[in-house]
C-alpha cells in the first residue's frame, strides 16, 4: 500500500503529483525546486538554491519519519554544469555523495522558460531522494 506524503515545510506540489510517496519502508520524494515554502522566493545563487532544495527534501523525508541519513539515491538536474562544483560542495557538507549528469533541457524547457521570464537565469536545481527507513537493518 502506498501513502501520500505532505508537509507545509516544503513547497506544495504545483502539478498532478505529491511531495512524496511511501510504499512500505521505501520513500520517494518528488523533485524539490529551491523554492522557500514560506515566501515563495527562489534564491539567486547555486549555493543558496542547493541548500533550499536539500532543506525541502529534508522536510518531506521528515514528514514520512525518515532523515537525510537514510538517503540512498539522489538525482540533480543542473542547467549549467559549470555550477556542479559549487552544488557538490553544499551537498557534501549535507552528507550526500552525488553523481550528476547534465540535464536534458528539453525536458526542463517549460520550467527554464518560466524562470527566465521571472529574471532567473542562473540554473535549475531539482533534487529527488529515495530512502529506506531503518535501511536494511531488519533484512
Amino acid at each position: 500500500m502506498k501513502t501520500v506524503i505532505s508537509t507545509q515545510n516544503a513547497p506544495a506540489a504545483i502539478g498532478p503529483y505529491s511531495q512524496g510517496i511511501q510504499a512500505g519502508s521505501l520513500i520517494i520524494t518528488s523533485g524539490q525546486l529551491p523554492i522557500d515554502p514560506a515566501t515563495g522566493a527562489f534564491p539567486a545563487t547555486i549555493e543558496e538554491q542547493t541548500r533550499q532544495s536539500l532543506t525541502n527534501c529534508k522536510a518531506v523525508l521528515e514528514a514520512a519519519g525518515a532523515a537525510m541519513e537514510n538517503v540512498i539515491k539522489t538525482t540533480v538536474f543542473l542547467s549549467d554544469m559549470n555550477n556542479f562544483a559549487a552544488m557538490n560542495e553544499i551537498a557534501k557538507a549535507a552528507g550526500l555523495v552525488l553523481g550528476v549528469s547534465g540535464a536534458d533541457l528539453s525536458e526542463l524547457h517549460d520550467t527554464v522558460a518560466e524562470l527566465e521570464k521571472a529574471g532567473n537565469k542562473n540554473l535549475i536545481l531539482d533534487v529527488t531522494a529515495s530512502t529506506i527507513k531503518e535501511t536494511f537493518a531488519n533484512a
